[in-house]
């Protein structure tokens, strides 16, 4: 643990919970916020589909619409309507984003054609694990794009994915219950409690079982979930919540179907490319966290933040190599990872002005350790003619495994990551019409890694400078038309900084630039339109070295062009919507050594479409619909596979049995259409979900 660094940061976080004059008593009319300062201006309701909270992306008290950047948001409401529990299949619903398969063990994204296992957030700080994500105890999902290192920090090329926890409510006492099942079995039971203790206390706690289950064989699993949050007013100036959630995830390893002829293997839908019983994959994660708010006066206010998080991961897999259409070649391995993160982050908020200038002014600080341990071992496959590490056999409806056993570990590796950060923001507002948003953060990144079996150790230390520049004009109080150029970088170990090798630790950490013109239009207090433009090239990308067979330079680079626009919130009376349409261009502008100069960005579809609306028709009744289209795109960067082309259609119908009751009915591809949504590599295809109904009962007391 670097103690010396993240001492500054609890002491930053001690000075500012002193005490000071009487502030949180006239910030009770504003809205109960979810987390960052509690006396933010909102325009518009926090219920239905739109959101107004753009203080993610500016760690400041500021409306979605002066916010110079895409963001992206679904609210619990539309979670609620379409059933959605899992990260994954929300960020579907997300224009610019696409999924990998993650290995059938993880979240992992494409934003803005930038792969990421790592850029993940709760409630503003780094979940980078590479695990499943449950939605029980989430409020709502935030996406960011465009580079973010000002707000976020190192990664986050793309753009990053970040929760909002639900959290206790001081003055509102409820109960809600929820039970759902599907045609395939899996079922799954949430509570939601809420109970003030005192006119300064309220507790809450969220808590769901799951188990799992879908058109695939033999595929199986459950989660465990709960989360205990407390918030309490120590005082009218000071605020503080603590949260912890457990959540505990055990299920089947799919690795999906393998590729023929450049295409998914067809007509395997349902065949399970994997051992029944040595498939499987376990996560443990614990996170609990602390934060305080507290106002010195009605202009200067400030926050810090602590938090604990502890994963445990395991997952066991034989995987698709490829196949001839006859038969299929087998592979496979355990891995084991063991992390154990510690953040602290403090924030100070000042507003000020003279004038007709008015300045908010944030500076902030965050230092943090990062310890991981990974193993892997290889499988051995008994054919019969002693063992061999990949096994040939017979392409059929159900695929017979050899037995399998497992290698002596492979790797045994050890990662030490401790980092300091120093930030500072000013959005300045010039009269009514014009607001300039400039910001500079220093980061500092001291990994250190150990091979254990091999004995090479690793050690590079990172200092870099990122800014941040936006200019948002505002014709009227509704209409903001805005320019922002951002910049982020990733050290060349990778997002889960595992190791570093004799090669990466010689070099310079890639770069991300952005940049974005976009126009925010508030229709109406609950109805948001919103457009934009972007480039985002990336650099300093490792290339092999023309003039020295085998070795590796930084000279790669790639460029992701599109446009995007949205329409969320409600429409007309009645009509609840989220429609979004993303046009994205992507290749490698120079040989790398992911492919050449020329090539199409992988997993990166040209245009993508979601829309989702609800339609209440009387005061009980309502229907759902909704569509996702896809684009191909290669499934890798060796263009030899396609994802085709798909569209998906669900629907959902609501009927309140009472004032306190509602039945649910979802379907997910309602066509029941066979499409590949999302792939790792060529080989590991994700066939997309079948016809799938599921009916629920909510209650709310």
């Amino acid at each position: 643990m670097h103690f010396t660094t993240f001492r500054a940061a609890l002491l930053a976080s001690a000075i500012i919970a002193i005490p000071a004059s009487p502030a949180f008593a006239a910030a009770e009319a504003e809205p109960e916020r979810d987390y960052l300062p509690s006396e933010i201006v909102v325009n518009g309701q926090a219920d239905g589909y739109s959101s107004s909270d753009g203080s993610t992306a500016t760690k400041t008290p500021t409306p979605l619409i002066d916010v110079p950047q895409s963001v992206s948001v679904i609210t619990d409401d539309q979670l609620q309507d379409q059933a959605i529990r899992q990260l994954g299949d929300a960020l579907r619903y997300i224009p610019g984003i696409s999924l990998e398969t993650g290995e059938g063990h993880r979240d992992e994204v494409f934003i803005r054609g930038q792969e990421s296992s790592a850029d993940f957030y709760l409630d503003g700080l780094r979940d980078d694990a590479q695990y499943y994500r449950s939605l029980y105890n989430v409020e709502r999902i935030e996406v960011l794009k465009g580079a973010n290192a000002l707000i976020f920090g190192r990664g986050g090329g793309g753009g990053v994915v970040n929760r909002v926890s639900k959290t206790a409510k001081l003055s509102d006492q409820f109960a809600e219950f929820e039970a759902s099942i599907d045609n395939f079995g899996a079922f799954a039971l949430t509570t939601d409690l809420n109970q003030p203790l005192s006119g300064t206390v309220g507790a809450r706690i969220n808590a769901t079982y799951e188990e799992f289950g879908n058109a695939r064989d033999f595929y199986e699993g459950r989660f465990i979930g709960i989360s205990p949050t407390l918030t309490a007013e120590i005082g009218p100036d000071t605020r503080v919540t603590a949260t912890y959630s457990y959540d505990d995830d055990a299920r089947v390893t799919d690795r999906g179907v393998p590729a023929l002829g450049g295409l998914p293997l067809t007509g395997y839908d349902r065949a399970f490319f994997g051992d029944r019983d040595f498939n499987f994959a376990t996560s443990e994660a614990h996170i609990a966290r602390a934060r305080i708010d507290h106002r010195f006066s009605a202009d200067l206010t400030a926050n810090a933040s602590v938090q604990y998080a502890n994963y445990d991961k395991v997952y066991a897999n034989v995987l698709p190599r490829s196949t001839d259409g006859t038969t299929v070649d087998l592979s496979g391995y355990r891995d084991v990872t063991q992390r154990e993160n510690l953040i602290g982050q403090a924030n100070l908020v000042w507003e000020t002005g003279t004038g007709s200038i008015d300045h908010t002014i944030m500076l902030g600080l965050e230092a943090g350790s990062q310890d991981t341990q990974n193993s892997r071992q290889n499988v051995l496959f008994d054919t019969g003619l002693g063992l061999t590490s990949t096994a040939t056999v017979p392409l059929a409806r159900e695929i017979f495994v050899p037995p399998v056993s497992l290698t002596d570990p492979i790797r045994i590796r050890d990662s030490q990551l401790k980092t300091l950060s120093i930030y500072a923001q000013d959005q300045i507002k010039i009269g009514e019409h014009l607001e300039l948003v400039g910001g500079i953060r220093w980061d500092r990144f001291d990994l250190d890694t150990v091979e254990t079996l091999s004995g090479v150790t690793g050690s590079r230390v990172d200092e870099m400078v990122s800014p941040r520049f936006g200019v948002v004009a505002k014709p009227t109080e509704t209409l903001s038309i805005y320019a922002s150029y951002t910049e982020s970088f990733l050290p060349q170990a990778g997002d889960q900084f595992l190791s570093l090798t004799p090669d990466t630790e010689a070099f310079e950490p890639e770069k991300f630039t952005n940049y974005e013109l976009g126009a925010k239009w508030l229709l109406k207090p609950d109805l948001f339109l919103t457009a934009a433009i972007f480039r985002l090239d990336r650099s300093n990308s490792r290339a092999p070295d023309p003039a020295n067979t085998g070795f590796t330079i930084l000279t790669g680079a790639s460029r992701t062009e599109g446009a995007e626009f949205s329409l969320v919130g409600n429409v007309m009376k009645n009509w609840e919507g989220s429609l979004s349409y993303t046009y994205m261009d992507g290749e490698l502008q120079t040989t790398t050594t992911a492919g050449a100069a020329g090539t199409r960005l992988q997993q990166l579809p040209r245009h993508q479409i979601s829309a989702w609306n609800r339609f209440q028709v009387t005061d009980r009744f309502g229907f759902g619909v909704g569509a996702i289209y896809q684009a191909d795109q290669f499934a890798s960067y060796s263009t030899d596979v396609v994802l085709p082309t798909y569209w998906r259609f669900d629907a959902a119908a609501f009927y309140e049995l009472g004032d306190n009751a509602t039945l649910q009915l979802n379907i997910q591809n309602l066509f029941n259409e066979d499409y590949y949504a999302s792939a790792h590599g060529d080989n590991n295809i994700q066939p997309g979900t079948p016809f799938t109904a599921r009916v629920g009962l909510r209650l709310k007391l």
